[in-house]
């Protein structure tokens, strides 16, 4: 007789988030002893780590020397932090000198608000000077860090996740962010419980994917001479225009769009005509320096070699330089009682060489009858 199978027991479905959580605003700040720690800048520190280990990587791999990239990250990275404040502030100036606004709280970098835009372009300027100083092409060391750059902003974006900011339009996605309340983006009116597009990820998403993307054309095409840096400007500027469109805070208003699409599509046209220059000045590129030199191990060597052989050179010469200095007694007169005067000459006065002339001009027998008498 056949037994029908026994029934498995049912299984409790598992549960689908409703809404994508934020993290609660105490984790947005922490202490050590008498130091007060910002996730936000924490995660913006550990993106230019991360950025400045991978550029080095890249440029050591295109003949640069390992660890010039501190000399240029030190400039670029200070005046990136001073154009991406400053580049939000005047986007965003209700913000701070609005009615009833805290004005000094343009100075309070890690509550977030970094426009991109603005490091790039203050990071370009002190990358540029630096690069010119060290005999660098910009553009071979722009190629090498544009896919890093879009690395490090991917990474940024958590900063802006702690901060409960960046956000857009309400939604009833299951991915819809959760943000707290009170928050100044949100407008008076929406209920509690809106839930809003995490534009935030809807980036960091984007730039890994251009990451990808553009290291994977790099490598096919063999890009140099500012292709790779303008097709980050390229690809970054299109993903901006669009998830900047359905953000929620406010924002200047510049030719119809908000600051910052308008910022984004500039990005795409710098791309655009840097792709057409690159293709007409089509030439090889050897070297990431402009004398066409390749760093190597050797190279290395032979400039310690050198700058030790120049400090002995160095040494010798200051030895032979005291060696021929006149010494002290050499530049003493000599005494006055051994060098007769004119005025003794003159008036007949015997001095010590004339007494010696007559010692010599005695004969021998003068002598002897000298003894007798």
């Amino acid at each position: 007789m056949i037994t029908a199978a026994p029934a498995l027991p049912a299984t409790a479905a598992l549960p689908v988030p409703a809404a994508l959580p934020s993290p609660p605003l105490e984790w947005s700040s922490f202490s050590v002893g008498p130091f007060t720690f910002h996730v936000y800048a924490l995660i913006i520190v550990a993106a230019i780590v991360v950025s400045v280990w991978w550029t080095n990587r890249r440029m050591t791999a295109r003949g640069g020397e390992p660890w010039v990239i501190i000399d240029i990250a030190i400039p670029a990275v200070l005046l990136g932090l001073l154009g991406a404040r400053l580049y939000h502030v005047f986007t965003h100036p209700a913000d701070y000198f609005s009615a009833g606004a805290d004005w000094w709280r343009v100075f309070a970098i890690w509550e977030g608000g970094n426009a991109i835009i603005g490091a790039l372009i203050g990071g370009a300027l002190g990358a540029w000077l630096v690069c010119r100083l060290k005999g660098i092409r910009f553009l071979a060391f722009a190629d090498a860090a544009a896919p890093t750059i879009l690395l490090a902003q991917a990474i940024g974006r958590l900063g802006n996740w702690f901060n409960h900011e960046l956000f857009g339009w309400p939604t009833d996605l299951p991915w819809g962010l959760e943000i707290a309340r009170p928050n100044p983006a949100i407008p008076a009116g929406l209920p509690a419980d809106t839930l809003f597009h995490p534009t935030f990820l809807y980036e960091l998403l984007w730039n890994l994917v251009g990451v990808a993307v553009i290291l994977l054309l790099e490598r096919m095409l063999r890009w140099r001479r500012g292709r790779t840096l303008a097709a980050y400007f390229v690809w970054y500027g299109i993903g901006r225009m669009m998830i900047e469109s359905i953000r929620l805070d406010y924002s200047e208003i510049v030719l119809g769009m908000r600051s910052n699409v308008l910022g984004a599509l500039v990005l795409v046209l710098i791309g655009l005509a840097l792709f057409v220059w690159s293709a007409r000045n089509e030439s090889g590129e050897a070297s990431i320096y402009r004398d066409g030199r390749v760093w190597t191990e050797d190279e290395e060597a032979d400039a310690d070699a050198a700058a030790e052989a120049e400090q002995v050179d160095e040494a010798e010469d200051a030895d032979e330089a005291e060696a021929e200095a006149p010494s002290e007694d050499a530049a003493e007169p000599a005494d006055d009682r051994d060098t007769p005067s004119a005025d003794d000459e003159s008036e007949g006065i015997p001095t010590d060489s004339d007494e010696s002339l007559d010692v010599e001009k005695k004969s021998p027998s003068d002598s002897t009858t000298d003894a007798r008498d």
